[in-house]
């Protein structure tokens, strides 16, 4: 039995310090990670509605029919069709910054000083992908007070193996896929800021090795009475 325990001790110390991953490691983390997924009082005001994919929008181009479209809609990917300058990508822009980026297309190459006017018809529900080691991952609705710490909730909290150092938001800004880690530790204590969450955002929670090996052995401890006095 002494062997027993004494190789279940040099196991879970191999398992605790050998629990990092490096999967995320190049990601951005702290205050860059705060700069690209800023909190509610520092994000975009609720009232300014960001364009996710299935929404419907009208796109009116002064002086040019043939270009603009009284219902186009915004495809999987926060892709729209323009002609002339083909694919577009809106998702997480709202209609004015929208309005900007098509212009700006335009004029580099078809039109001179072109007015573009991007309107929101009808607004597709907003939703976050939640995944990993959580309680119950899945898709949930966001609001405009959704954070990572209430996204989280939604899915029923971590479970016990998860690597809270390692939560990672994905999100794509004009057109890029973008990613952060957060520490939820530290975003629990105040430490770190709470980044809001938005429609199309996906949460991606760690798995800790060194958690899953110390759960493994005090399973098993029983079976080969690991921990009988001797």
């Amino acid at each position: 039995m002494r062997h027993a325990a004494t190789i279940a001790l040099v196991i879970l110390g191999l398992g605790i310090g050998g629990c990092s991953s490096p999967l995320y490691r190049h990601l951005p983390y702290g205050k860059p990670a705060t700069a690209i997924f800023p909190p509610i009082d520092k994000a975009m005001p609720p009232q300014s509605y960001l364009i996710g994919p299935g929404d419907q929008i009208a796109l009116s181009v002064f002086g040019e029919p043939e270009i603009s479209g009284d219902k186009i809609l915004v495809d999987e990917a926060g892709n729209i069709q323009v002609p002339l300058i083909g694919q577009v990508p809106l998702m997480n822009l709202s209609p004015s910054d929208a309005s900007a980026l098509i212009a700006s297309k335009l004029g580099a190459r078809y039109l001179r000083d072109p007015k573009v006017t991007v309107n929101v018809l009808a607004q597709n529900a907003q939703e976050v992908s939640i995944e990993g080691q959580v309680t119950k991952a899945g898709v949930y609705p966001v609001s405009n007070a959704t954070t990572l710490l209430s996204a989280i909730a939604l899915a029923q909290s971590p479970t016990r193996i998860a690597k809270l150092d390692e939560i990672v938001i994905f999100r794509t800004i004009a057109g890029e896929r973008t990613a952060a880690r957060f520490n939820l530790e530290r975003v629990r204590a105040g430490l770190d800021q709470d980044p809001k969450i938005l429609g199309g955002d996906v949460v991606v929670v760690g798995f800790s090795q060194g958690k899953s090996i110390y759960r493994d052995i005090i399973a098993a401890a029983p079976l080969f009475n690991v921990f009988t006095r001797f």
